[in-house]
């Protein structure tokens, strides 16, 4: 299975895009398309895995789950970032 990382993700219009690790043109990704547990949302930076289907506009990533490990790392990651 595919893996990435998400370049944004936009909770209120509900989509965004992933680059994927192997390269080639961004992913998009659809809140609908997300496999997880209770608010399906992403975040700018988070590794993912996915499938690849083509859509009428381009590549689109399906089945999108974060690995645990990746999951627990974010969750975890209390560091600042400057303004």
């Amino acid at each position: 299975m595919p893996t990435g990382t998400v370049k944004w993700f936009n909770n209120a219009k509900g989509y965004g895009f992933i680059l994927a690790d192997e390269g080639g043109e961004d992913l998009f990704a659809h809140y609908s398309a997300i496999s997880m547990d209770g608010y399906k949302t992403l975040k700018a930076g988070q590794a993912v895995s996915f499938e690849i289907t083509k859509g009428d506009k381009g590549l689109h990533a399906v089945n999108i789950t974060a690995p645990e490990n990746a999951a627990q790392s974010a969750s975890h990651n209390t560091t600042a970032v400057p303004a």
